[in-house]
């Protein structure tokens, strides 16, 4: 299997950031450790096989997908460029996510 490159955009790095500070705040160190560790796994599972994520809202960008954490309620918003992925957000499940994903055309 050839894994394609990864390119995590500074948006979806502070998404991230944002969920373990709020694990942090909320004194779970362990699960935001956890959060982190699947992050990763799912960034390989993507890297592996790009077409494994949901096309839900493949209308907002196209080509968008995402893949869900399977222990957080985190969704994890890619694009597959030529040769590379381009994570573009981690957002929890409960948001807006047509308005957290909204572009400016």
């Amino acid at each position: 299997m050839r894994l394609l490159r990864l390119h995590v955009r500074p948006e979806a790095d502070r998404d991230l950031d944002a969920a373990v500070a709020f694990l942090l705040q909320e004194n779970a160190p362990d699960a935001a450790l956890k959060l982190l560790d699947e992050f990763e796994a799912a960034l390989s599972r993507i890297a592996g096989r790009p077409g494994i994520g949901s096309p839900r809202y493949a209308h907002l960008l196209q080509g968008l997908r995402f893949w869900k954490l399977r222990r957080h309620p985190y969704l994890v918003f890619y694009v597959e460029q030529t040769g590379a992925i381009d994570v573009l957000r981690v957002l929890h499940a409960a948001r807006d996510i047509p308005a957290a994903l909204r572009v400016d055309r």
